[in-house]
């Protein structure tokens, strides 16, 4: 079994902005596989389903994004899943938008949710896709930037960001996450 999670902010008002490239590629790649959001368990929303084979769970905390580790913990103390079958999928400020980054460890590099998941799970070993969404112009609060949605000209490149990522994370359901690496991180 694999788990991937998406993170972002629960919420109509967060729905499109720059933080939830995470849930806008789950709930991407649920639809390209019939996956239904369904299940409100361990601080998140899950789509559970197979893809390419293998028995694949798609979570979105609830949390909030500063604090998706207590959706990650809550997630493998209940059922007992290893950090070597997740994939975190996330906003990355130092990535162009448009462009996806795989890693399979680091630190959080200034992201909240990531150093939430590294505080609760007590090590930065754990294989990510990051989305890019590029720096703001200098004198843009990044909370503001985060918390915007994508103007028109940048939306044909999240598009094809989210197909990327969906296909990344697809490949690597039937790959090693190195092979991954290798084969999407251009």
């Amino acid at each position: 079994m694999k788990w991937i999670v998406g993170l972002g902010n629960p919420g109509p008002a967060y729905e499109k902005t720059r933080h939830n490239v995470g849930f806008m590629a789950l709930d991407a790649l649920a639809e390209r596989h019939g996956m239904k959001f369904n299940q409100n368990k361990c601080k998140a929303v899950i789509a559970e389903g197979t893809i390419a084979g293998v028995k694949t769970v798609l979570i979105k905390p609830m949390t909030f994004m500063n604090l998706s580790g207590e959706a990650v913990r809550a997630y493998m103390d209940y059922y007992k899943v290893s950090l070597e079958d997740m994939i975190v999928v996330y906003d990355d400020l130092d990535t162009a938008v448009g462009k996806i980054r795989l890693r399979y460890q680091g630190s959080a590099g200034g992201h909240n949710g990531i150093k939430s998941i590294i505080q609760h799970t007590g090590t930065q070993i754990f294989n990510r896709v990051r989305m890019g969404i590029s720096r703001p112009e200098p004198g843009y609060a990044i909370v503001d930037y985060v918390l915007s949605t994508f103007p028109k000209k940048e939306r044909e490149e999240l598009q094809s960001m989210i197909d990327e990522t969906c296909a990344a994370l697809e490949f690597s359901l039937e790959h090693t996450f190195e092979r991954t690496m290798a084969k999407f991180n251009k």
